[in-house]
């Protein structure tokens, strides 16, 4: 019976959430390949997924269709699974976060040369900036980019195999960032929420703050101590680490921290004293408002001594320090969430070399991931009674 219940509601949330693919067909290998990524185990192949589902031997050559070749569009997707999890959750912030995807050769849409910022290591891979909407405990991946380099951008033959869209470009990890923001804040019946990002490896930290006040969106950003600032009406930048060392310029506070053994703990905070901006940005070309955007400064102090202090900017200066530093667990679910989207959901395991395809799977993989932790049973590989209702109708 509780499998049968399962069944429903994964129908009820494959109706909802792939309402935009018109064709009954794509339907069909929608919910093929979702309930196969949901199912099956170690690496997602076409067939194994195929063979997990009890499907004929010529089904994996219909999901590499329905993945690679099928000219379904996968943004409605993301926007259905946005609101849908919107809506069945407790959201209290936006997040991005970078995921490298080791691959061998050189043929696979995106794949070049590049240094794994979380590692320092070379590696031969893509890269993804994913966006993920922090809610209740968790993190939920709802769209992603692919970061191309100069070799994908000027390589005609390259991007016509793989069939790159002409307007997709060599550019910064911040400006992935920024168009993440600009989706969002152009979808009116996304929530309207903090953004808690994590710069601190960022070459262009002020230029992501810089964007994000332009669009007037809230930060909680972690930074690295070298980040510059400007006090009062000073004109030459200050170090936030050099700031906060300032003993008179920062005030103390004790919160709260709660541990993942369950205890609490109390851990020191400082808060700097006054507010800050940003250097203004040089060759805009047009009025920069978000060097008028004042922000407050946090620093927290290793416990052992051993590790460096962390910093944060976040322009919420009428929020508390312990409403602040809550919001910043948003980014360590973050990186919950990728290790489960790596080790469960088979991020790592496209198969394909299209630009589409490498989309469509990401879609099916995040989708994947917001039926297991929302509707099935979070200790189970398998859709289970649903712990919560079904999504609310989001049209």
């Amino acid at each position: 019976m509780a499998t049968e219940c399962g069944e429903a509601y994964l129908q009820t949330f494959l109706d909802e959430i792939f309402t935009p693919l018109h064709r009954a067909e794509q339907r069909r290998w929608a919910r093929a390949y979702l309930r196969g990524l949901l199912r099956s185990t170690g690496k997602k192949t076409l067939r194994r997924i195929a063979r997990t589902e009890s499907l004929p031997p010529t089904a994996a050559q219909g999901l590499h269709q329905f993945i690679n070749a099928s000219p379904w569009a996968w943004e409605p997707v993301r926007r259905r699974l946005a609101l849908g999890i919107a809506a069945n959750t407790t959201p209290y912030a936006w997040t991005v976060a970078e995921l490298v995807i080791p691959k061998r050769g050189e043929h696979s849409v995106g794949v070049h040369r590049q240094i794994d910022t979380a590692t320092g290591c070379t590696v031969n891979g893509q890269r993804a900036v994913g966006l993920f909407l922090a809610a209740d405990t968790r993190c939920f991946p709802v769209a992603w980019s692919l970061v191309l380099d100069d070799g994908w951008a000027q390589d005609r033959r390259r991007r016509s195999r793989a069939r790159i869209p002409e307007e997709e470009t060599a550019r910064s990890v911040r400006a992935y960032v920024l168009d993440h923001a600009a989706a969002v804040v152009e979808q009116p019946r996304l929530p309207g929420l903090p953004w808690v990002l994590d710069l601190t490896r960022c070459q262009d930290a002020n230029g992501v703050l810089s964007g994000l006040a332009r669009h007037r969106l809230h930060t909680v950003c972690e930074v690295a101590p070298t980040q510059t600032v400007l006090v009062g009406r000073a004109v030459t930048p200050t170090r936030v680490g050099e700031l906060m060392e300032v003993r008179r310029s920062r005030q103390p506070r004790v919160i709260a921290c709660q541990t993942t053994d369950g205890p609490a703990r109390a851990v020191p905070v400082y808060a700097y004293a006054g507010t800050i901006r940003l250097p203004r940005r040089r060759g805009a070309g047009r009025p920069d408002t978000s060097s008028r955007t004042t922000y407050h400064v946090l620093k927290c102090p290793s416990p052992d001594r051993h590790r460096p202090a962390r910093y944060w900017i976040t322009s919420l200066i009428d929020r508390s320090v312990e409403e602040v530093m809550a919001l910043v667990r948003g980014q360590a679910a973050a990186r919950t969430a990728l290790v489960a989207l790596r080790e469960r959901f088979g991020v790592l395991d496209f198969e394909g070399r299209s630009f589409p395809g490498w989309h469509h799977h990401m879609t099916m993989a995040s989708a994947a991931y917001a039926f297991q932790y929302l509707w099935a049973d979070p200790g189970s590989g398998h859709t289970a009674a649903p712990t919560r209702p079904p999504f609310e109708a989001v049209s």
